[in-house]
């Protein structure tokens, strides 16, 4: 060898290795096995472009710390994790950690990704075995590698994950990973606190598609990141645009099936067939919508399969089609194809600022004409109390009377005086009379259950019950009493307090069912009725909640508190007081509630005649009435003006 050579040789050997990229380094080593890929062999990323900039944030010499990726099923979201993986072991190792949502989704994973890459890719499986001859504890879920180590974890172990240290973090299907969490921590805080460690060099990926509106995790983090679309040149102008949803048509025939679908370019009106899709494709680019935002974000839906490795359009447009009126099939296509959050159409209507604006011109502890029973609920925390306050009419209308937050602990008795003050307050009503309120259901969960206990055992109000949402979701509205007290020989004390549980999951569907009809009613049939003083913060609060289906029940939208639609509940929950059943009255017994309070309000005058008192606090007396009036013949709103 020539001494030319040996220079060469040792200046190779000693030269600092040339940065490489995730998806380089995947076109140079990765290896797709016959078990997870529809076409083995060598790792193409030009097969599907749209992958190399999302896989390249994760490289070393890439400034991006953090991205989201949201794109529709079998498009790559596990790829662009698995070489991430080997490209870390390879070229830039560290500890790294992989969460998944559950167990079954773990070993999924280790089985069709993590096994093969380790077991096909030379380069990773050299990496593996530097350490594995001398150490024994590598397992399924842990594999020590030269450099760093990789922890495989799931959601329901929170433990494991929360004891963890990790330079590189991903987090597969993100929001079901949230939803997984048994203790309920914040789960981007959690995962924030794993690579803490690494303040200047961590590196993190949330990947998956969106859930359910206002609840899903992955859809927030979007919003929050720079907003990148994969933007196309159109076959026609060149004008470069997003494949979008919106932009996405077909045509069916008389059988019904779908013929053709295309996609309409936004600057030319022409149609683009799907044959031009894959040069498209290959001839486009990530835009950011706020480029100045540190958090990178990624999305794309089905439009952007490729040929032969995805549905093609028409049937992503028959697939929609056959799912109208299947809310459980329009979903899994909005989650999965559109790659979108899904939102039942019945909470559409039940918008807070939907409802705010169909607020009525009436006062708080004022019942307007149409109300003849009040209830109240009320929602314990440790520092307040939340009262609501509900006057119910014919049909189960309803009208929200007040509501109020009362401060300070409950532990403590003042707080209870001022309820009790509160609820004993009479409440005028539009024709003179004065109303009660008939019961209270007070929730005795959290941590002030005795206290709530001992208040309704004094029986301080009128027909006060301690109440505890049903763990059930099929529980009926509110369940038999059970004895929650006993005697000195250890028996049921039949005088101490009971308590009931109560079925919140079917008074919300009740109540969202009302809201989302009355979007459609005139103004004078509404049967749910809000005062034009509630704070906004009231309606945010009435809907911040939204059923998901998968779970049969509802979750609180991020960020928002919920003691209205709680302390609604709870009001609703006392309608069903075995010595009210509002629920069970017919018309006569609305008519009679109506004529008995037309007589309290006749008698309420001729005692303000004799004695030249107002009738009612706060308002100018009225004109003598006849204790026998007659009773109006239905007890409908618009009767009452003209016969009072």
């Amino acid at each position: 060898m020539e001494v030319q050579d040996l220079y060469q040789a040792a200046s190779r050997a000693i030269q600092p290795r040339k940065p490489m990229t995730v998806s380089e380094w995947a076109d140079q080593n990765r290896i797709l096995s016959s078990k997870s890929s529809a076409l083995p062999g060598k790792w193409v990323t030009a097969r599907n472009p749209m992958l190399r900039e999302p896989m390249d944030c994760m490289s070393a010499s890439s400034p991006v710390r953090e991205m989201v990726v949201i794109l529709p099923i079998q498009f790559g979201k596990s790829e662009i994790e698995t070489n991430v993986l080997g490209y870390t072991m390879c070229e830039d190792p560290c500890p790294i950690m992989v969460v998944l949502p559950g167990e079954v989704s773990l070993d999924k994973f280790i089985n069709q990704k993590m096994n093969p890459l380790l077991e096909d890719t030379p380069a990773c499986e050299e990496a593996l075995t530097t350490t594995a001859s001398r150490n024994s504890s590598n397992t399924r879920g842990f594999k020590d590698f030269a450099g760093g180590q990789l922890y495989l974890e799931h959601a329901g172990n929170d433990k494991r994950i929360k004891g963890t240290t990790a330079k590189l973090l991903l987090v597969d299907e993100f929001d079901s990973v949230a939803s997984s969490l048994p203790t309920g921590d914040d789960p981007d805080a959690m995962m924030d606190g794993r690579t803490s460690a690494f303040p200047a060099t961590s590196k993190r990926a949330s990947v998956g598609t969106p859930q359910i509106v206002g609840l899903s995790r992955l859809e927030a983090k979007y919003e929050d990141s720079d907003q990148r679309q994969y933007h196309v040149p159109c076959p026609h102008c060149d004008h470069r645009f997003p494949l979008t949803w919106e932009s996405f048509t077909w045509a069916v025939g008389v059988d019904g099936k779908v013929t053709r679908a295309w996609v309409t370019c936004p600057e030319c009106g022409a149609d683009i067939d799907e044959h031009h899709k894959d040069r498209m494709v290959d001839a486009g680019h990530w835009v950011p919508r706020h480029p100045h935002r540190k958090l990178r974000g990624y999305r794309a839906n089905f439009l952007y399969y490729r040929f032969a490795l995805g549905p093609r359009w028409a049937q992503m447009a028959q697939a929609w089609l056959d799912a109208q009126g299947d809310l459980a099939k329009l979903k899994t296509f909005v989650n999965d194809r559109r790659a979108e959050a899904w939102e039942d159409p019945a909470m559409r209507a039940v918008k807070h600022n939907a409802i705010a604006d169909r607020a009525e011109p009436y006062r708080l502890r004022h019942a307007p004409l149409g109300v003849v029973i009040v209830t109240a609920g009320v929602d314990t925390q440790d520092n307040r109390l939340a009262v609501q306050i509900v006057g119910w009419g014919k049909g189960m209308a309803f009208w929200v009377l007040d509501y109020i937050e009362l401060m300070g602990d409950p532990a403590d008795d003042a707080v209870w005086v001022s309820l009790t003050e509160l609820l004993n307050q009479p409440i005028a009503h539009d024709c003179g009379a004065t109303l009660r309120v008939e019961a209270v259901a007070i929730d005795m969960g959290g941590h002030r259950t005795e206290a709530v206990k001992n208040y309704v055992r004094q029986r301080l109000t009128r027909r006060p019950m301690a109440i505890y949402g049903a763990v059930h979701n099929n529980a009926p509205v509110l369940g038999k009493g059970k004895m929650a007290d006993v005697d000195w020989r250890g028996r049921n004390d039949k005088r101490g307090v009971m308590t009931h549980q109560v079925g919140t999951v079917a008074i919300k569907h009740w109540l969202f069912g009302r809201l989302s009809t009355d979007a459609d009613r005139a103004a004078d049939q509404r049967l749910t009725h809000f005062s034009d003083e509630l704070d906004a913060s009231y309606f945010t609060g009435l809907v911040s909640e939204t059923y998901n289906p998968g779970k049969n029940r509802f979750e609180k939208r991020r960020g928002a508190r919920n003691e209205p639609l709680d302390t609604w509940d709870y009001a609703y929950a006392a309608t069903h007081h075995q010595e009210l059943r509002l629920h069970r009255w017919s018309g006569a017994d609305w008519q009679r509630a109506a004529e008995r309070l037309l007589a309290r309000a006749g008698t309420a005058d001729h005692s303000a005649a004799r004695t030249g008192t107002p009738a009612s606090p706060g308002k100018p007396s009225p004109a003598p009435r006849r204790a026998a009036a007659p009773a109006p013949s239905s007890f409908a709103s618009e009767d009452w003006s003209s016969r009072l």
